[in-house]
């Protein structure tokens, strides 16, 4: 009975040896984008998952992970608001190794965001750069509460409020919902302003807008 029971697992380890994927195995996946066009359609067809109930969460098996563990090639870099609503892993239904996320509040650019894009771009070699804000905003609507009252802007919230005050400002005469104008231009701003750097000359750099409702990303012009 013994000799049987310690058969049994040896078959068994064996077994489970030969099933456990090899670090150094290939990745099953197929390749990853190759162009920022190409790149822009995977996520907007991730999103499109997302959205509709249908994720599939890819790249996130144990060979994935080996594979990983040598080197990483991200295919996008996202630019986006740290709302724990917006996720860009999700909402672009992505997994590991796939985008570079870089999130501030309102998506607010400063030297260590730009630092960290040059490096997705120059050093990692991504040709997409989409900056992704969002409706009903709190980086946004804590700019406009300042603005309508004048009150003071404690500690480090002051430089979130600097830095989207001037899309504020531009879109306050505009009709309709002041929050939701000053989002959109505060992100074309963000991706303008990424645009002109001559660090990223390289890569495609886009803007979106994703609507907590439906979950859907739609480009902004």
């Amino acid at each position: 009975m013994a000799s049987n029971r310690r058969a049994f697992l040896t078959a068994t380890a064996a077994a489970a040896l030969a099933a456990a994927p090899s670090p150094a195995a290939a990745d099953s996946r197929p390749h990853p984008p190759a162009t920022a066009r190409a790149a822009l359609a995977e996520l907007l067809a991730g999103n499109r998952r997302y959205a509709t109930g249908h994720s599939r969460h890819p790249d996130e098996e144990l060979r994935r992970r080996h594979t990983l563990a040598t080197a990483q090639h991200p295919f996008a870099v996202v630019v986006g608001c740290i709302d724990s609503r917006v996720p860009p892993e999700l909402v672009f239904d992505q997994g590991l190794g796939d985008l570079l996320c870089i999130r501030t509040a309102g998506q607010v650019l400063d030297e260590a965001v730009l630092g960290s894009i040059q490096y997705g771009v120059e050093e990692l070699g991504v040709r997409l750069v989409l900056v992704l804000g969002h409706e009903r905003c709190g980086a946004v609507a804590a700019t406009l509460d300042h603005l309508r009252t004048g009150a003071p802007v404690p500690g480090h919230l002051e430089l979130l409020v600097d830095e989207i005050a001037p899309a504020a400002r531009r879109t306050h005469a505009l009709p309709g919902d002041w929050a939701e104008h000053t989002m959109r231009a505060h992100t074309a701003w963000v991706r303008d302003a990424i645009r002109a750097d001559p660090s990223f000359t390289s890569a495609h750099v886009t803007a979106a807008r994703f609507d907590l409702d439906t979950g859907i990303v739609s480009l902004l012009p």
